[in-house]
């Protein structure tokens, strides 16, 4: 079973105050690349999975998906989406991913932001997501990037000039990752990015996009502290498509 660290106090009202959770889906500043990835959603059937307070959920129908499906392990997140949340169109769940199982071709569009990093048997998740999306069907999904969490100890350090870098050390020992992020010992499962992509040929979708988030000019004249971003990839986005 995951380990829900978004229910413990602190955590959660650390996370609340990031500005993604405050301001939404325009402060998360991948998500302009992650809706350019997105087919369109009018019509469709969508799972959100680790849908948190369900920005994207609403977002999806907003854009005039038919049904969407939201999951979350943390009953804390599914509260605050229910909460914000008008529209019977929209199902929250308390779901463990690692235990997660959908109907068969129940969905034209699976979606995740941030949460499959948290599964520890991500073979199995897409397996069961591809029975789960009908054929010709899309997933899209962010992760953090391999490069970014493979690291035992990851944070920045100076080189010999004194510019940021970011270590990466392990990389192709995958498994267990803990770091401290608002409480101690946050439990993440590295991968390497072709053991990510490679597990969504084996299961037999076709990968159609790959994005390795960087910000752009105009958001780092907006946002000064995303310049740091330029130095290694934090967030990879995949978009798949199930053979039709």
């Amino acid at each position: 079973m995951a380990q829900n660290i978004y229910d413990t106090p602190d955590f959660f009202a650390g996370y609340s105050q990031l500005p993604r959770q405050v301001d939404g889906l325009e402060a998360a500043p991948e998500w302009e690349t992650a809706r350019a990835m997105l087919p369109s959603v009018a019509g469709k059937r969508v799972v959100d999975l680790g849908c948190g307070f369900g920005w994207v959920s609403r977002w999806m129908r907003d854009q005039g998906a038919s049904s969407v499906l939201g999951l979350d392990l943390s009953q804390n997140m599914i509260a605050r989406a229910r909460a914000e949340t008008a529209d019977s169109g929209i199902e929250y769940r308390i779901v463990d991913m690692d235990l997660l199982e959908l109907p068969p071709a129940g969905f034209e569009l699976g979606y995740s932001s941030l949460a499959f990093h948290y599964v520890q048997d991500f073979d199995r998740l897409i397996r069961m997501l591809h029975r789960a999306i009908v054929p010709g069907g899309h997933l899209v999904f962010i992760i953090e990037h391999p490069i970014f969490m493979a690291a035992a100890h990851p944070h920045w350090i100076a080189d010999e000039d004194g510019r940021k870098t970011w270590p990466v050390n392990g990389y192709a020992v995958e498994g267990e990752r803990r770091t401290d992020w608002f409480a101690k010992g946050v439990l993440k499962y590295h991968r390497t990015m072709a053991t990510t992509l490679n597990t969504l040929i084996a299961s037999g979708f076709a990968i159609t996009r790959v994005e390795e988030f960087a910000p752009s000019p105009v958001q780092i004249r907006e946002d000064p502290a995303l310049a740091e971003e330029l130095e290694r990839p934090m967030m990879l986005l995949v978009s798949a498509q199930r053979s039709a």
